[in-house]
């Protein structure tokens, strides 16, 4: 399977993410992304079901039952929802692509948070191929086997 960009952005590798349990891999292994400035359309990293979506962060499942994990920025779940709008359905189907949530990084670093996104391959053992450099949304991050 192939896990495309959520946005567009600088690779980051999941190591330097400023979050012990991204950087430790402990929910699973990806790569994160830091935005670009400005406001910005987050989308679906693959097929599947919304599984999960929160303000911050969403889980979709593709239908061998693999989960993608796009979480917005560190610690943004103490903004309760703030400077994040929510445009797709928890328990929708969304077509890699389809939008999910905007946001304005901008507002997150201006709170002082980190706005590094972590796009992780739950309960996965390894990836393979990850990007680097710049990459728009959309393009291929890494592949899951």
């Amino acid at each position: 399977m192939t896990v495309n960009a959520p946005l567009s952005g600088t690779v980051v590798a999941l190591a330097d993410v400023p979050d012990p349990v991204f950087a430790g891999a402990l929910v699973g292994p990806g790569v994160a992304i830091e935005p670009d400035a400005g406001a910005t359309l987050v989308c679906a990293p693959i097929a599947g079901t919304l599984v999960k979506v929160k303000p911050h962060a969403f889980v979709v499942l593709d239908d061998s039952g693999r989960g993608v994990l796009v979480h917005l920025g560190i610690d943004t779940v103490k903004r309760n929802g703030a400077g994040f709008q929510v445009l797709a359905t928890e328990g929708s189907q969304v077509a890699a692509g389809d939008k999910v949530i905007s946001w304005d990084p901008v507002a997150i670093r201006d709170a002082g948070l980190s706005a590094v996104c972590p796009v992780v391959a739950l309960d996965a053992t390894a990836i393979s191929d990850p990007a680097s450099g710049t990459v728009a949304s959309g393009d291929a991050i890494f592949s899951w086997a």
